[in-house]
């Protein structure tokens, strides 16, 4: 298994740092559903100027989250940028748990994150009426209150976690061999934490 392969998982406060703002989150997911994009190119995506993008896409692959694409950009004219890791990037509470400022980024950091995902989801339903029935009938939203120990929850999340990725990698073969008809990029987001009713 080749690092392009493992998800990336983040132990480095510094490095978490990166996600506290969130047009580099928009960016990292713009280009890791492109796979492969210039500055340009991302910069039309997210609606901002390509010197603003340019400065953040520098500061992620500073901390190697992407990394310059060998496949593309032959003439030097253009930078072209594919994230480091194929199935992207993770983090764990525990490893932050010991610094006091640890709490504070993973915090932001999950907020950004969350507000990020809340958006995409009120975006696909203020647009939903332009999708086909058959996407519609398809897309779901979905909430479970098991009653687990944590050790069952950490089962449960890496269960999920296989299974996702089981079906991130059959899109990413069929996008590779160039079946995408039909297809389309699905936004798949669950969550697992404790509450006390």
């Amino acid at each position: 298994m080749t690092d392009k392969d493992r998800s990336q998982r983040i132990t480095d406060l510094d490095a978490l740092k990166v996600f506290t703002h969130p047009l580099r989150i928009r960016l990292y997911r713009a280009l890791f559903t492109a796979r492969s994009a210039t500055a340009s190119h991302l910069a039309d995506q997210v609606d901002e100027a390509v010197s603003l993008v340019s400065y953040h896409l520098r500061k992620m692959a500073a901390h190697g989250f992407i990394v310059e694409d060998p496949g593309h950009g032959t003439d030097g004219r253009e930078r072209w940028w594919t994230v480091s890791a194929e199935r992207g990037f993770s983090f764990r509470n525990a490893d932050f748990d010991d610094r006091p400022e640890g709490a504070a980024v993973l915090a932001q950091v999950t907020r950004q994150l969350l507000a990020t995902r809340a958006e995409r989801y009120q975006q696909y339903l203020d647009e939903q009426a332009a999708w086909s029935r058959e996407w519609t009938s398809a897309a779901f939203s979905s909430e479970f209150m098991p009653l687990l120990t944590a050790d069952e929850l950490q089962q449960m999340a890496d269960e999920i976690v296989e299974l996702m990725q089981r079906w991130t990698d059959r899109g990413r073969t069929a996008e590779d061999s160039g079946d995408t008809e039909g297809r389309e990029h699905v936004a798949v987001q669950m969550y697992g934490f404790p509450f006390r009713p």
